[in-house]
Order: structure tokens, then C-alpha cells, then sequence
């Protein structure tokens, strides 16, 4: 069977246009990754609607390159299983614009949430933390993150217990992942 043809990881723009965009930098790795959930598909080689302060749209996420590239290794391999367990063609992020999923994109902005404040020598342990959950964990800490603190600049409330639930965990070899889950949920 061919495999679904698709935009960056898995996007499918006829199937349904909610989706994320990841905007590498393409002059200067001391430029910011730049990730926005979007709702509209523009058809171009360049997408402009919802990305650009004009349009009252809120980024997601602003990350240094730096810790973007300490988990990009991670987030590809993680989205090429699924998506070779989907029958869709496998990906890996480049420089510009990078479509990702809606679901896939919840996922990576657990774990990019978890790692944007954190010492960088933490997000080994954030990355296997985060491989640690299930799908469906890491869709529902998305959508508790995201109905309080989901834009850019909201840096407080669960995007700081999201921080420490998933980097300061010491006890993720001695715990299961569901362990972990049931903690936060106390």
C-alpha cells in the first residue's frame, strides 16, 4: 500500500487544517524557534495567515535553537513511529516552515513547554520522561497546559508544574510512567 501523502509530519490539509507550524531559523542558529497552532492552510509555498503579530494570533512557543536541537533528534524518531504506524511518510525538520500535526503537535509542546525555562543538562531526563507517557498522557497534559497558559508569554501555572513534573523527576528509572502520571494528578 502507498503510503498517505502528507506535509512535514503527517499534516493533511484536505483531511483537516488544524495543525501546527514550526518556524526554523534559516540565516542564524542564534535565531528562536518559533511554533504556532493554526487553524487555516494557505495553499502557498509560504504560509502567511495567523503567523504574524498582525493578525492578533498567538505563538505557542518561543524556544532558544539551542534546545530545540537537544530534543529535534527525539521528537523525529517519536513522530516517525507513529507515522509509520499510520501508512503516512516519515519526516525531519528543516530550516523555514515545518507543518506538524495537530496531535503530534500537542505532544511536542509537552515536552518543548517542559524544557523552555529548564537547565539544559535537564532535558535528557525530559526526553525520556516525555517518551515515558502514552499518547493520550501527553494530549491530555496539552490540553491542561492549554487552556491556562498556552500562548508564548504565559509562563506560570502549569507550564511551571509541567517543568518540574517532567525535568525534575529523578525517580523516572525506579517509577513506572504511570506512577509519574498518578503524581500529577495529586
Amino acid at each position: 500500500m502507498a503510503k498517505k501523502n502528507t506535509l512535514g509530519f503527517g499534516f493533511m490539509p484536505e483531511e483537516d487544517q488544524h495543525h501546527f507550524l514550526v518556524l526554523l531559523p534559516t540565516a542564524s542558529k542564534k535565531q528562536s524557534v518559533v511554533i504556532y497552532e493554526r487553524f487555516v492552510w494557505d495553499d502557498a509555498a509560504v504560509q502567511t495567515s495567523e503567523i504574524y503579530p498582525a493578525t492578533g494570533y498567538k505563538k505557542k512557543i518561543i524556544l532558544d535553537y539551542d534546545k530545540w536541537e537537544r530534543v529535534k533528534d527525539a521528537l523525529e524518531t517519536e513522530f516517525n513511529r507513529t507515522l509509520k504506524a499510520t501508512n503516512r511518510r516519515v519526516a525531519h525538520f528543516k530550516s523555514g516552515q515545518n507543518p506538524v500535526e495537530r496531535l503530534l503537535g500537542k505532544e511536542m509542546l509537552v515536552l518543548l513547554w517542559a524544557i523552555e525555562d529548564c537547565d539544559p543538562t535537564l532535558i535528557p531526563v525530559a526526553i525520556k520522561n516525555w517518551l515515558g507517557f502514552s499518547r493520550e498522557e501527553r494530549w491530555w497534559l496539552f490540553t491542561m497546559t492549554n487552556a491556562i497558559t498556552g500562548d508564548a508569554d504565559s509562563k506560570r501555572g502549569w507550564r511551571i508544574a509541567l517543568r518540574y513534573a517532567i525535568t525534575d523527576n529523578f525517580q523516572a528509572e525506579e517509577k513506572s510512567q504511570q506512577d509519574l502520571f498518578a503524581s500529577l494528578m495529586q
